[in-house]
């Protein structure tokens, strides 16, 4: 299964190896649109407001090239600033992208406990894996 990994910058250290795991089963990873530079959004906040909205622009436009080719996205939801199962903004229009294309919706760790959009994440019909990667089908 060809597989986008979407979640948050904060989580990407943990991406190489849940990657390593699902390339042994098989699996081909998309990674990331900012993966190899995971703060570049804050450079181009300090260039300016024009630039920033330049860039984050074609970031959102991105994903749908990168989600397309794709059979599934697994959203990598880890606690972050004492919130469990963070799912952030970005993340959250990729798993709309995914959801607009049929793509399956894999969660590595349950939905969010995020009173603005849960519902609208459970609309989207997602496979919890708990942390299983072989629950990847």
């Amino acid at each position: 299964m060809k597989i986008f990994i979407a979640c948050s910058k904060h989580f990407y250290d943990k991406i190489p190896e849940i990657k390593e795991e699902l390339e042994k089963a098989g699996h081909v990873i998309t990674l990331p649109n900012s993966f190899d530079a995971p703060f570049k959004e804050e450079e181009m906040r300090k260039k300016s407001l024009e630039e920033h909205v330049i860039w984050k622009g074609e970031m959102i436009k991105k994903d749908k090239q990168n989600i397309a080719p794709n059979d599934a996205i697994l959203v990598l939801n880890f606690k972050k600033n004492g919130e469990d199962n963070y799912i952030g903004g970005a993340t959250f229009l990729e798993i709309y992208r995914a959801f607009e294309m049929e793509k399956k919706i894999f969660f590595y760790n349950p939905l969010p406990n995020n009173k603005y959009f849960k519902d609208e994440l459970i609309g989207f019909n997602p496979r919890i894996i708990n942390k299983d990667l072989s629950k990847i089908i």
